[in-house]
């Protein structure tokens, strides 16, 4: 037998009062600018990961103006390695136009909030909840598990109709005081207690009123996603090292798609020689090539499998001083520049062999 609504809440905040998470880093102090990054930054990524993440990013940009006048490269410099860099454009985007739009402030209208890039309900939600207590469900997965365990919600919640009785629960369950409170209590539950693996349902202060518990299947809720064998696609990476000084050719790929805006070694596709390449684009032909061993990445919808050549040219600059999408990198040096975390390991790997005697 399910909870009744106030009974749901009460113990929802009874639970928070003595367990609830309460000093992490973007509730010091919980400003809509403040839960806005973290908000984004926890999409899909967990919170000892982003802590650090958030820290350096509020040390560099510490207000939306700040944000919105920094370049892109700057902003994805310091979002590397945290992945789906769509959501650091968005985010860079959407300062730029609170700042041309709202004068510099957050918009306190959730329809005006969800109409920035990159913020749907959810977390439009969280802004003006957590900062501002406004009455706004939420609904993003940790609160999405809760609630399809209480109520045994059959269903993946990506499909449509599943996610329609999950954001009713959220509206009928979500108390009109405390919101802020118990926002942060459904998504501490659960990233701690109603865990997708593992949940401790001994401590749990809904277990009372669990179905998917007195059913003896809470793992079984909410349905996972069906599973599909993601397609694999190749790509040669051109890792061209001029002799002079061991700096890296890396060239940014376009603002859309697949690490967007970002800084890689130049792509080759398979009818394209390495050398003709160079001679191209650099006036240089390579002294040396090597074949590196291939390597894997998974994104959400395909796997990239990289084939690396490391090259070595005479430094012949002209060409590339011309060209804004191409620049020299020092290896052991990065600049402030958005480089993907799989091709950082890659360019350690060359400052390593190349450090080599």
């Amino acid at each position: 037998m399910t909870l009744p609504d106030q009974a749901f809440s009460e113990a929802v905040l009874g639970w928070f009062e003595q367990h609830g998470r309460k000093d992490l880093p973007w509730q010091q102090p919980a400003t809509p600018y403040r839960v806005w990054v973290s908000e984004v930054m926890l999409q899909q990524t967990q919170v000892a990961v982003v802590v650090p993440y958030f820290e350096r990013f509020m040390t560099r940009f510490p207000d939306i103006a700040a944000l919105a006048d920094a370049g892109q490269d700057a902003v994805l410099a310091l979002w590397s390695g945290l992945g789906y860099y769509a959501r650091a454009r968005n985010l860079h985007r959407a300062a730029r136009l609170i700042v041309a739009e709202h004068g510099g402030r957050m918009p306190t209208a959730l329809d005006a909030v969800q109409a920035l890039p990159g913020i749907g309900r959810s977390t439009a939600g969280a802004i003006l909840s957590l900062a501002l207590g406004q009455r706004h469900p939420i609904l993003d997965g940790n609160v999405k598990r809760v609630l399809a365990r209480v109520f045994a919600i059959d269903g993946w919640p990506g499909k449509a109709a599943v996610q329609t009785r999950l954001w009713d629960l959220a509206e009928r369950l979500t108390p009109t005081t405390q919101v802020a409170e118990y926002n942060q209590a459904m998504m501490d539950l659960g990233a701690t207690l109603c865990t997708r693996a593992r949940p401790d349902c001994t401590r749990c202060p809904l277990a009372a009123g669990c179905r998917a518990k007195t059913l003896g299947r809470p793992t079984a809720y909410p349905q996972p996603k069906p599973r599909r064998s993601l397609p694999l696609r190749r790509t040669r990476m051109l890792l061209i090292r001029r002799s002079d000084d061991g700096t890296i050719l890396l060239r940014r790929r376009p603002p859309a798609g697949v690490w967007g805006g970002l800084w890689i070694p130049p792509e080759l596709s398979a009818d394209q020689d390495e050398q003709d390449w160079c001679r191209h684009h650099l006036g240089s032909t390579p002294r040396h090539v090597e074949k590196l061993p291939p390597r894997r990445h998974s994104f959400s919808h395909f796997e990239l499998e990289i084939e690396p050549a490391l090259l070595s040219v005479e430094p012949a600059q002209n060409q590339v001083a011309d060209d804004n999408a191409l620049r020299w990198l020092d290896p052991r040096r990065p600049l402030d520049l958005g480089i993907p975390a799989p091709i950082q390991r890659l360019l350690a790997e060359v400052a390593d062999l190349t450090a080599k005697p």
